[in-house]
């Protein structure tokens, strides 16, 4: 399993798809599956019968899962960047490739 390039809080944007452009934020995660749930991108509609829960139904949105190879770590100028590993200080950091910046998290 390859470390996670893309984790929980990075601010990515989708490469290809019907999303293609947009961008949000990783909520959540899920490295054994290789997909990533993007605030705002990628909205599934259920139509839900009404029930004791929900007595109202209807048509609820929620984000689906993407496959982190269609996303891609944002840069501050908005564009899309890979990420490699290095070792700064004794300690594996994320570093953005086209601008060089270590990323947080």
């Amino acid at each position: 399993m390859a470390a996670a390039k893309i984790k929980k809080g990075d601010r990515v944007i989708v490469l290809s798809g019907k999303d293609k452009g947009k961008t949000g934020e990783v909520t959540q995660a899920m490295p054994k599956d290789g997909k990533v749930i993007v605030s705002g991108v990628n909205i599934a509609v259920r139509h839900t019968k009404p029930s004791q829960g929900d007595p109202q139904g209807g048509l609820v949105r929620s984000e689906a899962p993407l496959f982190a190879s269609k996303v891609a770590h944002v840069t501050a100028d908005g564009k899309p960047t890979r990420v490699r590993f290095e070792t700064k200080d004794g300690k594996k950091v994320r570093v953005a490739v086209k601008s060089g910046e270590t990323i947080s998290g």
